[in-house]
């Protein structure tokens, strides 16, 4: 087996927030014992240090002096806390197509997504235009006991966004498509995974993970010159041709003794800064890697709140791990001599958490009662909502935890099960995925009715 070449994973996280400026100066001038100044260096002019000044700089392209930079810091956390409140939605129909249950931003105005009726499609923010994707099938029959498809739990693009990996038309492949044009490049069939794919992450850009309901991660290379001579073949039919390929490693998950047959892999999150792989199981358990050449396995936690743990993710800046639960976020911080796990409650109204992501230190959590919530790490509370007094005293916290309301989508009325949950409107929708765009400051919500046997899809740009 050739080692694996993982290198540095390119993610985009901002740099880590930089110290403000000290107010003195040095090439300040010395004063002697008289009071008198004695100039050792010619005095500098006085440098502008307000925010307004930093900001007309930055728009004519000046560079910025030393110790400004801390002013982009201060920035960042101030979009990151304000934006919520500033975002509007405008829902995308999206068809009669059942639960979004992964997307990613492919550019400025398209999002790629994955639903449970195995459907991938581009939708285009602007025109509101849906295209859809054609899936890769594996080399041979399916299996004459096949199950049902469960559809594309997971989308992700390498770090340089060359390449997106998601399912194939079987829930147990890996499918890679170039980008940007979206032609399949190879699969992973036969030779991986014998259950669904739950979850998706890159390692590297020619190095990607996937973890299954068969309890194993496997460890895929791919390298698009080597696949490139297929590619530029076609079929009679003219149809294009895509390699088929085998994984570079597949690592057993452990299992526990109360319940060996539920370690089915939920989510994986890898850290490009720590080189590490963390994944959760359904049995409630949260499992490290080291990532060298092979899977080093560090170790397992028994996550405090295990029922329905679904949703994984990391941020680099704060070296934490958070997991969703049915009623529960947990953080893991996991740093070599500090381990430690706390969580906070996400109940409302019996909601349970379906979609977690990380910017800066807000975590944004998608709901399964069609609600979004904004946790603040640093402050360790959830953003509340603001209300004003008057017309010229500022918006003061009213206590309440600050929630953007997903509107209803759409629900396939002939449902039969429709008779056990009352009227359309009583139905919120399950917000399994959500990705911002930040550069735009827009944020693409997805998802459907969360009880499995309705029929419907939501999807909402909130920008």
């Amino acid at each position: 087996m050739a080692p694996l070449q993982t290198g540095n994973r390119k993610r985009e996280v901002p740099a880590p927030q930089e110290a403000a400026a000290g107010s003195s100066s040095p090439g300040s001038a010395a004063v002697d014992a008289d009071g008198l100044q004695t100039p050792k260096k010619p005095k500098r002019p006085a440098a502008r240090r307000s925010l307004v000044d930093y900001l007309k700089g930055r728009e004519v392209g000046a560079r910025v002096r030393a110790g400004l930079p801390g002013f982009d810091g201060e920035l960042r956390s101030f979009a990151v806390r304000k934006l919520p409140e500033l975002l509007r939605e405008r829902e995308l129909s999206l068809g009669t197509v059942d639960k979004v249950f992964a997307s990613q931003w492919l550019n400025a105005r398209q999002v790629v997504c994955g639903t449970k009726c195995n459907t991938l499609f581009v939708v285009d923010v602007q025109s509101r235009q849906v295209t859809r994707i054609p899936l890769m099938r594996d080399r041979g029959p399916p299996p004459a006991r096949a199950q049902p498809g469960c559809g594309i739990h997971a989308i992700e693009l390498n770090p340089s966004k060359t390449l997106l990996a998601t399912g194939g038309e079987n829930p147990n492949s890996l499918a890679i498509y170039r980008l940007p044009t979206l032609d399949p490049l190879c699969l992973g069939d036969r030779h991986g995974h014998k259950d669904w794919i739950f979850a998706i992450d890159w390692m590297s850009d020619t190095v990607v993970v996937s973890g299954s309901r068969d309890g194993t991660l496997g460890i895929w290379k791919i390298d698009p010159d080597v696949f490139q001579s297929s590619i530029a073949r076609h079929s009679d039919a003219g149809l294009p041709v895509y390699a088929h390929i085998r994984p570079a490693e597949v690592e057993d998950v452990p299992r526990a003794g109360t319940n060996p047959g539920n370690c089915k892999v939920r989510a994986v999150a890898f850290s490009a800064k720590r080189q590490e792989l963390g994944a959760v199981t359904m049995d409630g358990y949260f499992h490290l890697w080291k990532v060298r050449n092979t899977l080093s396995r560090l170790l397992s936690i028994r996550l405090p709140y295990c029922r329905e743990n679904v949703c994984l993710t990391y941020c680099d800046e704060l070296s934490l791990y958070a997991v969703g639960s049915q009623s529960h976020v947990s953080f893991l911080d996991l740093r070599q001599g500090h381990q430690s796990v706390r969580h906070l409650c996400s109940r409302e109204g019996g909601t349970s958490v379906r979609s977690l992501s990380f910017y800066e230190h807000i975590i944004t959590v998608g709901t399964g009662h069609g609600s979004l919530l904004f946790y603040d790490v640093r402050a360790q509370k959830f953003l509340e909502e603001k209300v004003s007094v008057s017309q010229h005293a500022s918006p003061r916290p009213t206590g309440r935890r600050f929630r953007l309301i997903c509107g209803r989508g759409w629900l396939n009325p002939d449902d039969l099960r429709m008779n056990y949950f009352g009227v359309l409107g009583e139905l919120p929708n399950a917000l399994y995925t959500h990705c911002y765009n930040w550069p735009e400051m827009k944020l693409f919500v997805a998802g459907g009715p969360l009880p499995s046997g309705l029929r419907g899809n939501y999807a909402g740009l909130w920008s």
